[in-house]
């Protein structure tokens, strides 16, 4: 009699222990009774029917390395979550996806190696358990195909300059397919984009390039701003110069002037007149002059007095006033 009161002691004890389920507040966990869906346990303390009542299982990432389901993904093993487990507690926390490095071809051919991570939650555990199979890699290979579709979009330069652009294409992608399966895609972010080594050291040769026009470029456009400048300078002082004569000549031609009309006042309408055919006279003799310095033949005018009388009458002119 004792052993069989011992032994539904026993019994209560284990369904009891089996009936009380205690959920974190990070977790959820999906009720099937028979097979058929039951409810979600909510965070603290929930009652089950022990036998009847079982946890669903999840396929989850796990932080364990290794693992079946995480080769059969061909995980690198060096992430926060390497490896998939199935799981009765499901975490409800932002999690990372970490996709596989892949190769995709540019729109101009160019093959290079890019992956990304992708940072994701369970919204709904029902929809996230009974809606889709495995969801971390469902979730990962639609990122691998819709990362190739956009990359192929691009040519090579586009892709490396328009990483934000990417990231939030694939996470408006992913996302619209997440949350049919109970779960949200917070962000992507693009990780590694690796070029071939070819195409590098061509790009490396095309900046050098580029940076050698644009310092030929800012070279040239400085010289000629420097000769713009140095021809300005030179016209301002030439035109300085011209006016600087202009105003010498008409001063000097102002006092000529003036001293011809003190003269003529000085000496009158007729004695001026003289005055003038002198001078006239005089020029005229200095260029027969000067045509005989290249040989020895000197011509003089026919009449020489002619000279001195208009010289005496240029004294007599001035002595007589």
């Amino acid at each position: 009699m004792d052993m069989v009161m011992i032994a539904i002691a026993v019994v209560v004890v284990v369904i009891v222990f089996k009936g009380v389920v205690v959920i974190r507040n990070s977790e959820r966990m999906v009720i099937e009774r028979l097979g058929n869906y039951s409810r979600t346990l909510m965070p603290g303390i929930n009652f089950i029917v022990p036998f009847l009542d079982q946890p669903r299982e999840f396929i989850w990432k796990s932080p364990a390395a290794g693992g079946a389901l995480g080769r059969l993904l061909g995980d690198a093993g060096d992430s926060a979550y390497s490896s998939l487990t199935s799981v009765k507690r499901i975490d409800i926390r932002e999690t990372v996806l970490d996709f596989p490095s892949q190769t995709v071809i540019t729109r101009d051919n160019v093959s290079i190696q890019i992956n990304a991570l992708l940072y994701i939650e369970i919204t709904n555990p029902h929809d996230a358990v009974y809606r889709i199979a495995n969801l971390p890699n469902s979730i990962e290979k639609l990122g691998q195909t819709t990362l190739r579709s956009l990359v192929g979009e691009m040519e090579l330069d586009k892709t490396l300059s328009s990483r934000e652009d990417i990231n939030a294409r694939l996470q408006i992608t992913l996302d619209q397919a997440a949350d049919d399966w109970g779960a949200k895609v917070k962000r992507v972010e693009v990780q590694d984009l690796n070029v071939p080594d070819a195409v590098q050291a061509a790009m490396e040769k095309q900046m050098r390039a580029e940076r050698d026009k644009r310092a030929s470029i800012l070279e040239a456009e400085g010289s000629r701003q420097s000769d713009i400048l140095k021809a300005e300078g030179e016209k301002q002082a030439a035109i300085l110069v011209a006016e600087g004569n202009r105003e010498a000549r008409i001063l000097e031609a102002d006092g000529e002037k003036a001293a011809l009309d003190k003269l003529k006042e000085a000496l009158g309408d007729e004695g001026f007149s003289q005055y003038l055919i002198a001078i006239r006279y005089l020029d005229t003799l200095k260029t027969i002059g000067a045509a005989g310095e290249g040989d020895k033949t000197v011509f003089m005018p026919i009449d020489a007095t002619a000279t001195l009388g208009a010289i005496g009458g240029i004294k007599e002119l001035f002595g007589a006033k």
